[in-house]
Formats: C-alpha cells, sequence, structure tokens
C-alpha cells in the first residue's frame, strides 16, 4: 500500500519517464529504419539463413562422402633385367629412359663360343641317332638268326642222334660178323688140320689139300676184316657220340637266342635314351645361344641401366630394370579410423600432383596389416609407456582401364586419392 501511495504522488511526468525505452543508438535507428523501408529483407534474410542451412548440410554430407590422403603414391613393377649365360657384351641396344615393347633386343652378348658348342651337341646328337637306327636294325637280325640257329641246332642234334643208333647198330653187326668169321675160321683151321694129315698120308690128292689152305687162309682173313670193321664201327660210334655232344652243346647256345635279342633290344633302348640325352644337350645349347640376346621381358621404360658394352657378365647379374607403365597403382596409407566404411571396389578419384589431372579408379585390395607390423624393425607395444598412435593401412588402388594409357605417370609420383565410401 504504501509503494502504491508513493507511485499516486509521483508527477505525470516522471511517470512517464520511466515507461518510456531506452533511447537507441544512432546505429540501431539507421538498422530499424532500414528494415521499416525494406519489408522484403526479413524474408531475404530468412530466405539465406534457409540456404546457409541447406548448403552446410551438403557441405558436411560431401565431406563425409569421402576419405582422403595424402600419404600416398603411385607404385609399379620394377622387372629387372639379368643376363642368363656369361659371355662379353658386345652390343648394347637401348639408352636409358627409353620405351620399349616386350620382346624387343637388349644386349647382344658375344654369341660366337655358343654356336661352337650347338655345332658340337649337333655332331653328338647324329652320331647318337646312327647308331641307335644300326642297334634298332641289330634286333630283327639277331632275333631272326638266333631263330634259325635255335632250328638248325634242334636238326643237327636229331640227326647226331640217328648217326649215333646207326653206328651202333653197325657195331653190332661187325661184331656178329666177326664172331661168324671166327666161327667159319676155326673150323677152316680144323679142317686144315685133318687135310694136313690126310695128304701125309695120301688118302686126298694135293689139289683139295691146297684148297683146305686157301679155304683157312681166307677165313682167318675174313676174321681180320671182320675185326677191323668192328673196330671201325667202335669209331664210328665215338664220332657220333662226339658230333651229338658238339651238336648239344650247340643247341644249348641257341636256345639262349631269346637272352640275346633282349640284350640287343636293350642296347637298342640304351641307344635311344642317348639319343635323347644328346637332343636334350643340343635344345640347352640352343637356349644358350638364344639367351645370348637379351630382351625386354615387358612393355615399359628403360632404368638403372648398369651393362656396357664391352663388358663381361655373368648369369644372374643385373643389367637394367623396366618399369611396367601398363601396370602401376597406387598405394595409399590411410589411417585405420579411416577405413572403417571402405571396402574392395569403391570408386576413387586420384588427383596427381604432376600432372594437375584426376584419373578414376577403385579400391583393389586392403593390407593385411599395418605398415608398421611390416616394416624392418617392428615396433615392441608390450612395455609400461605405451602410448596409442593411430596406425596406418596401406590400401592398393588400381586405375580404371584406359586412364593410364598415355604413359604420363610414374611410380614414386606423389597422389591424393580420394575413395567415396557414400
Amino acid at each position: 500500500m504504501a509503494q502504491e501511495t508513493e507511485t499516486r504522488e509521483r508527477p505525470l511526468e516522471a511517470q512517464g519517464q520511466e515507461r518510456r525505452p531506452p533511447a537507441l543508438s544512432e546505429r540501431d535507428l539507421k538498422w530499424r529504419q532500414f528494415q521499416s523501408r525494406n519489408p522484403r529483407f526479413r524474408m531475404f534474410l530468412i530466405i539465406g539463413v534457409v540456404v546457409l542451412l541447406v548448403a552446410g548440410f551438403f557441405l558436411l554430407r560431401y565431406f563425409n562422402s569421402y576419405e582422403s590422403t595424402d600419404d600416398s603414391q603411385i607404385d609399379g613393377h620394377l622387372n629387372p633385367v639379368s643376363a642368363r649365360v656369361s659371355g662379353h657384351v658386345e652390343k648394347l641396344l637401348v639408352n636409358d629412359n627409353q620405351y620399349v615393347k616386350a620382346g624387343t633386343a637388349l644386349v647382344q652378348i658375344d654369341p660366337r663360343d655358343y654356336q661352337v658348342l650347338v655345332a658340337r651337341a649337333k655332331g653328338d646328337y647324329d652320331n647318337a641317332v646312327a647308331a641307335a637306327k644300326a642297334a634298332g636294325v641289330n634286333v630283327p637280325i639277331t632275333s631272326t638268326s638266333t631263330s634259325s640257329q635255335l632250328t638248325g641246332a634242334s636238326a643237327e642234334v636229331e640227326t647226331a642222334q640217328a648217326m649215333l643208333l646207326a653206328s651202333r647198330q653197325q657195331s653190332d653187326a661187325a661184331n656178329a660178323q666177326l664172331a661168324q668169321a671166327d666161327a667159319n675160321n676155326v673150323k677152316a683151321q680144323n679142317d686144315l688140320a685133318r687135310y694136313k694129315q690126310l695128304v701125309s698120308k695120301q688118302e686126298i690128292s694135293q689139289q683139295q689139300f691146297d684148297q683146305a689152305t686157301a679155304a683157312a687162309q681166307a677165313s682167318s682173313a675174313g676174321v681180320d676184316a671182320a675185326r677191323a670193321g668192328l673196330s671201325a664201327a667202335q669209331q664210328q660210334i665215338k664220332a657220333a657220340q662226339s658230333r651229338l655232344v658238339q651238336a648239344q652243346a650247340n643247341a644249348r647256345v641257341a636256345r639262349t637266342g631269346p637272352q640275346q635279342v633282349s640284350a640287343m633290344r636293350s642296347r637298342a633302348q640304351s641307344a635311344e635314351a642317348l639319343v635323347e640325352q644328346k637332343k636334350a644337350e643340343l635344345d640347352a645349347a640352343q637356349l644358350n645361344l638364344q639367351y645370348t640376346l637379351v630382351v625386354a621381358p615387358v612393355d615399359g621404360v628403360v632404368t638403372n641401366r648398369t651393362v656396357e658394352a664391352g663388358q663381361n657378365v655373368q648369369p644372374g647379374q643385373e643389367l637394367m630394370r623396366i618399369i611396367n607403365l601398363d601396370d602401376i597403382w597406387v598405394t595409399a596409407n590411410f589411417k585405420e579410423t579411416q577405413l572403417r566404411k571402405m571396402h574392395t571396389s569403391q570408386a576413387v578419384t586420384i588427383s596427381v600432383d604432376t600432372t594437375g589431372k584426376d584419373y578414376k579408379g577403385h579400391v583393389q585390395s586392403i593390407s593385411g596389416a599395418s605398415g608398421a607390423i611390416t616394416s624392418l624393425l617392428p615396433p615392441e607395444n608390450a612395455t609400461g609407456n605405451f602410448v596409442k598412435v593411430v596406425q596406418r593401412i596401406p590400401v592398393k588402388i588400381t586405375f580404371d582401364a584406359g586412364e593410364t594409357k598415355e604413359h604420363v605417370l610414374r611410380p614414386g609420383m606423389s597422389v591424393e586419392p580420394k575413395v567415396w565410401i557414400r
């Protein structure tokens, strides 16, 4: 009540001064006057704020639609070219940074030593082929001859056996003839003795005695002849036995014919194997002769050439390298926190510092380990002062077809890839 009384007791001018708003600055007055004169300003202001919000939304959405890193570079195959044979470098056919096609001659090594080796191997091969042909011809000849020998030996054995049987029969006949001659001789000798007594008494004529004497002599000669025939028959038996033994020995030799044929066939096979060996040596010599001309294994640019004309090289010695510009890719080392939504086949925009151009590609694969783990000296985190550090994982990005056909990109160039994760 006291407050209301005090308010009523105040003059009206004082009350009006208390209700009046505070005085505005000149700047605020000008701003209100501008608003009152431009009624559309508020609408434009609202539209501008909306546009800014929409632009901010799309900018935020754009910056969240990709992952990028400047820790990346172009990689490629560095194909080493080395000598496969030793020798004196006769010609150097390319220069550094020269683009060559696969199969292009790079280095010529003196081929004369290898040409001599090829000629020698060719002679050895021809000699082995001739020996193999001769051994192959001997197999049927040996087979035929051994078969004939076996047949002949069998026939010879049968003939010898028949002759032995005949000789024994002749011996038996001669023995019988000898017994008969002995019997006749005994009779003739007894008759001669009786005739000798009778002729002395002149009981028989002298002629009869002479006939008895002749008969006794003839029978004695017959005994000798029969004995000689028996001896000859016995000799024929021995000869027939010897012939049978010889025929049986020949038959045993002839029965080894299959083994001889087998041995001859083995020699022919050995000769054929020798032909294969000499053929392999000839092929090796011809290959070494071809290796005297060193050619490019792939299309690319020659680099790191260390060989010079007149130099002696050894097998395995690196002569140069060829960079295959048709097979290059990008190795991007993304932070592990950037890989949450990254996967293979995602589209990539690759900005190259050297050319200032953008190239299209896609994520080919993600490495199986971080770069720190695969380094020469990997970190050991089992310590008391461990500090968590965001690791980087290599990601392989390949160019789309036709993007590198101009061959302007080189391994080692710095690039900045953008992987579109949305």
